[in-house]
């Protein structure tokens, strides 16, 4: 008799990982690759995590930590809020992760029961969605596109015709980059807080913005979820390391998940974290070298034939649509890695029903990466 296999599996992939993949073959098999598809930093964590790391290393304070975390880090988190946003928090509602991805998991778990809707942009990140349903929730998607910055309204949802008990949504998002605005931000707390909806506030590309600084929805509800990472600003991705700022209602559930799930988030990467917030010179810097690679390719990508571009408000993609160059991207980027050694990302990751016609670029790496890659891709649409 053949063994059941659930079908909390039975996910769509991260298509991204497969580029990546893929990209990878052709290095090991001598190509030459330029990587544009995975949001990834290419810079090293800073060199004060590196220092506290190794510190904490060596006095072999390596064990469980507290499910919540370290005090320290999480008083250190509630102090960044102060410094960058100017908010008062308490250091009891926030909780350090294991990643950003953790904290979808017990935020979704902590908020939702079986069959819940909750609603997330389409385009988005796509990890959203395959989560939601491997739990039992239903995603309802959200079609924004320029003509909304890429971001929901108020309007959309009330338009939707489905009674929502949650919404996620992402400013910076990903793979547009586009940014709510502080007013349009408040509308939407404002929004859910009145409608019974529990908003989710992905806050990951937060510092890593070009013309004016992310908000935080903790400014306008204190009933909002809010996930946050070291991944992206902070560049320790590999470190495993996020934070959550929730109500004061569900800390002890989040607690009580987090205790059975994952014990704790890895302990040096939690000493790193706290050393993290006193590198800021170092991580802006960072954000001056995506900065220079996305100006440039705002300007070199419509020479190539790379016309209709997202806003990149912030984090460090740009999103194209491409429905004059193929109704198939993810097939064009395949064609792309093959003739150029440009890797890219197709629109279908992050939207199953417009994502043919569109791609995404990151511009996380080198300046001469993106110089090299804009060239090719200049002569490859010849």
């Amino acid at each position: 008799m053949a063994l059941k296999i659930s079908k909390r599996g039975s996910v769509a992939p991260f298509i991204v990982m497969d580029v990546m993949r893929a990209a990878n073959e052709r290095e090991a098999q001598g190509g030459d690759v330029i990587h544009l598809e995975v949001g990834q930093p290419s810079t090293s964590a800073p060199r004060g995590v590196l220092e506290a790391t190794q510190k904490a290393l060596m006095s072999d304070k390596v064990g469980y930590t507290e499910a919540l975390g370290i005090p320290t880090l999480r008083e250190r988190i509630a102090q960044y809020y102060k410094e960058y946003y100017g908010v008062s928090l308490d250091a009891r509602r926030v909780v350090v992760t294991t990643g950003s991805s953790t904290g979808f998991l017990l935020a979704f778990l902590s908020a939702f029961e079986q069959g819940d809707k909750v609603g997330l942009t389409a385009p988005g990140y796509p990890a959203y969605r395959n989560i939601l349903k491997a739990l039992g929730f239903e995603a309802i998607e959200i079609p924004v596109g320029p003509d909304t910055h890429f971001q929901p309204t108020p309007q959309m949802l009330d338009e939707l015709g489905v009674e929502l008990d949650g919404l996620i949504v992402a400013s910076p998002g990903n793979p547009t980059g586009s940014m709510l605005s502080r007013e349009d931000l408040q509308g939407l707390c404002r929004y859910c807080d009145a409608k019974g909806i529990r908003f989710i506030s992905d806050e990951i590309y937060h510092g890593i913005t070009y013309d004016h600084r992310a908000d935080t929805a903790i400014e306008f509800s204190e009933d909002v979820i809010l996930i946050n990472s070291f991944s992206k600003y902070f560049s320790m991705t590999g470190w495993r390391l996020g934070w959550m700022v929730v109500p004061d209602k569900m800390v002890r559930a989040i607690e009580c998940l987090a205790q059975n799930l994952f014990i704790s988030a890895p302990t040096l990467s939690q000493f790193g974290g706290v050393a993290a917030f006193d590198c800021r010179a170092e991580l802006d810097a960072n954000v001056a070298h995506y900065a220079r690679n996305r100006e440039m390719l705002l300007n070199e990508l419509p020479l190539a034939g790379f016309d209709k571009l997202a806003p990149s408000d912030g984090a460090f993609y740009i999103y194209a649509d491409v429905a004059h160059l193929t109704n198939d991207a993810q097939e064009f980027c395949k064609t792309i890695l093959a003739k150029t050694g440009v890797a890219t990302t197709p629109g279908v990751d992050f939207d199953g029903a417009r994502g043919n016609h569109f791609m995404r670029f990151s511009y996380a790496g080198s300046f001469e990466h993106m110089v090299e890659a804009a060239k090719r891709l200049k002569v490859f649409l010849k």
